[in-house]
This record gives structure tokens, C-alpha cells and sequence, in this order.
């Protein structure tokens, strides 16, 4: 049975992707900063450890085959090599769409770059998940929605092919439990790119609630971001959607080619989570 360290595993992708794994009989570890299994399915076993800290993830990544990794933290070199020393056989790196641009001096595609070349120089072999946007990030307007039908979006005139993190979840399993994708960078998108709002006419038709747009102004996009980020990162979004230097419309066959079945469409993400807009 091939044992996996997943980190991340309450989070969009993490959370689906523990599922997958425990419905195809792997041995699954929770990288937790606390061991608690309470927000865990049945049989997955809660591991302490600190990613910012790396030898903290000794005892979490002993007799662990393979690792599910996120990016950006302080010393990736560092995790890659305690996964090595740990006998760690198989990387999966959760990446993202402007990773590729290594000599840019955007803060997001820096840490991204980064994180992919510290697995590329360790032992193990690799995957790199490089997706568009998460249809997920739609649950930011649950606040809103709680108040009224009108949804304030930043970037709304920018079309992105979004991918549902349940497709992310079912590529990640994949390359972690079999060779077939070693060595890849796999570009992950939903089956089509959408506007804001055509995601706000969807979402209103699944509720069954006459939903509105109103488009936050570049300005006011700035300041919102800036209240909640360092603004190195709002620097990043602004010169990604506003300057246009990373296109996330491109729809890729990935999830078909190694799923065999096309990715979730965003109406059937919002049918799945329609509770969570009930309020």
C-alpha cells in the first residue's frame, strides 16, 4: 500500500484530494500543525509538523512513499530534502499557471518558480500541477450573498478557464500513486473560460436567485486587496490581470487525458456546493 504525506489536506485541493486517496486504498497522513482528525474522513491519520520548519516534518514524513506539496514557504530546499532523507520516492508540487515565467519579477510566479526548481533538485521524482483558477475562489462572494444578490468582483472582465479542485484532487492522485506522469508539467483548466459574470448568471440560475454584478473599478479592487495581502501579492494579481501578462482563458485536455472524463463544468461545481450559499 503506497503511503502518502498530504499537505494541505483541509484545504480546497488537500481536502479533495484525501478523499480520492482513501476511495483508492492508500495510506493517507494529514499534515497538521496540531494532530487533529476531527475536519478527516475515517482512516486518515493526522501528522504534526511545520513546513516552515523542516526538520519538524521528520516523524510526519517517516515511511511516507509520497508527498503532496504546496508552495511558497520559506525553505523548500529544505522540505525536499527531509522528504529525500525520508525516503520519500514521489513529489506532487501544487504549482501554479505562471510558474513557467522563471525570470519574472512577479512575487507570486518567484515563489512558484522557486518551489518547482527545489523539487527538481531533490531525489524524488516529480509532477508539477500548474492549474488555472479554482472555481472554489467563487465562495468569497458567500458573505455577500448573505446580505443580498448583488456580487463585487475584482478583474471581471478577465475570462478564465477555472477548474474545479475535485478535478485537481483526481489529477494529483494519479501522478501519486503511479509513474505514468513522472517528469510532467501538467496545465490543468475547467472546460471553459467564463467572465465574472458569467459565473454570477450561473451561480443565480443553480440558486434559483436574480444575482446582479457589480464590477469593483481597478481602484477599488486595489485598496480591497490591499486591506487583506502584502502588497507584493497584490502587485502580482494586478500585473496578472489588470496588465495581462498571464492568460488563465486557455482550456487544456489534462484532466481528460489522465482522468478520462472531462473536468466539472462551474454549473456543476455550484450544484455541489450550492449549500454553502444558503447562508
Amino acid at each position: 500500500m503506497t503511503v502518502v504525506l498530504v499537505t494541505g489536506a483541509t484545504g480546497n485541493v488537500g481536502s479533495e484530494l484525501v478523499h480520492r486517496l482513501v476511495d483508492e486504498g492508500a495510506g493517507v497522513r494529514a499534515l497538521t500543525r496540531a494532530a487533529r482528525s476531527d475536519a478527516l474522513p475515517d482512516g486518515v491519520v493526522a501528522v504534526t509538523g511545520d513546513l516552515d520548519d523542516p526538520p519538524s516534518l521528520v516523524g510526519a514524513l517517516e515511511g511516507a512513499d509520497a508527498l503532496f506539496l504546496l508552495p511558497g514557504f520559506s525553505d523548500m530546499p529544505g522540505v525536499v530534502a527531509q522528504a529525500g532523507a525520508a525516503g520519500v520516492r514521489r513529489i506532487v508540487l501544487l504549482s501554479g499557471s505562471s510558474a513557467g515565467d522563471v525570470d519574472s519579477d512577479n512575487a507570486i510566479s518567484q515563489y512558484m518558480a522557486a518551489s518547482e526548481a527545489a523539487v527538481r533538485g531533490g531525489d524524488a521524482t516529480w509532477t508539477f500541477l500548474r492549474p488555472n483558477g479554482f472555481m472554489s475562489n467563487t465562495l468569497q462572494w458567500v458573505a455577500q450573498l448573505t446580505q443580498g444578490d448583488v456580487v463585487r468582483a475584482a478583474f471581471a472582465d478577465v475570462p478564465m478557464a477555472m477548474i474545479d479542485p475535485y478535478d485537481i484532487g483526481a489529477v494529483a492522485a494519479a501522478a501519486l500513486l503511479g509513474d505514468a506522469h513522472a517528469g510532467r508539467v501538467l496545465p490543468l483548466s475547467g472546460p471553459e473560460p467564463l467572465v465574472v459574470a458569467d459565473r454570477v448568471r450561473i451561480l443565480g440560475e443553480v440558486l434559483d436567485r436574480p444575482l446582479r454584478l457589480d464590477p469593483l473599478s481597478n481602484d477599488e479592487a486595489r485598496a480591497d486587496f490591499s486591506a487583506s495581502m502584502p502588497q507584493k501579492y497584490v502587485d502580482a494579481f494586478f500585473d496578472f490581470y489588470v496588465d495581462g501578462t498571464l492568460d488563465e482563458s486557455i482550456v487544456y485536455p489534462t484532466v481528460e487525458e489522465v482522468c478520462g472524463r472531462p473536468p466539472h463544468s462551474f454549473r456543476e461545481w455550484a450544484q455541489a456546493h450550492a449549500a454553502a450559499f444558503s447562508g
